[in-house]
């Protein structure tokens, strides 16, 4: 085996396993850092730069989804718990926390509302 081929198959052999232990919020920067790496192989060789752009970009888009589907079960929460209740007071802390993290979901549900915790 070549000293090339043989470095290269080493690599490999790491990266996958450096993949395989990825935690699972990784996910938004994996599949971004790919769509990322093929646009920018496209747009003139430029896969790497291309990829650490996709990652942060995933990243970030996954930040969002998780935290919009948070403000969606606390509003849900809200809205079935009984009024006067230390968990209905939880949630809307819960809700506000997210307003203010600037989660569009969240917002929405305040100022249509009109609620804010004491």
């Amino acid at each position: 085996m070549s000293r090339i081929l043989r470095s290269l198959t080493v690599t490999a052999a790491f990266g996958a396993l450096g993949l395989a232990a990825v935690p699972a919020h990784a996910v938004g920067c994996l599949s971004g850092a790919a769509a990322g790496a093929v646009a920018g192989h496209v747009a003139g060789h430029h896969a790497v730069i291309g990829a650490l752009g996709g990652c942060f970009v995933g990243h970030e888009l996954a930040v969002k989804k998780k935290r919009e589907a948070q403000a969606n079960q606390l509003i849900a929460d809200y809205d079935t718990a009984p009024t006067g209740s230390s968990r209905r007071a939880h949630d809307l802390a819960g809700i506000d926390k997210l307003a203010r993290e600037h989660v569009t979901v969240a917002q929405k549900w305040e100022a249509q509302h009109g609620v804010h915790p004491q």
